[in-house]
């Protein structure tokens, strides 16, 4: 298997939290739906960007972001992957700061 990179750095705002929930191990975890919006270039040309991305969080992470208000703008680090049950890419969030 190829050890690429797989990174994702997104300012964004937190659309909804849901309720702090625990794996079977006991670890927190927390499901949220992060929006950003931003001009970028492509092909030349100005364009308006609009993304909404399914995340989730675990442990002190999820702990700490759990206190955020929804509407809240961050800067997130992490990965993407796809969970064993679903097709959808999931943003694992690894860390945030103020935007």
């Amino acid at each position: 298997m190829n050890p690429g990179t797989n990174q994702l750095d997104l300012n964004a705002s937190i659309a909804e939290l849901s309720a702090m929930r625990y794996t079977p191990a006991g670890v927190p975890a927390l499901d949220l739906r992060l929006e950003h919006e931003s001009l970028r270039q492509e092909a030349g040309q100005e364009r308006q960007v609009k993304a909404s991305a399914k995340a989730v969080a675990f442990g002190a992470l999820a702990e700490r972001l759990a206190k955020q208000a929804v509407g809240s703008s961050w800067r997130f680090q992490g990965f993407v992957a796809t969970p064993r049950n679903g097709k959808n890419l999931v943003f694992h969030i690894q860390d945030f700061s103020q935007d």
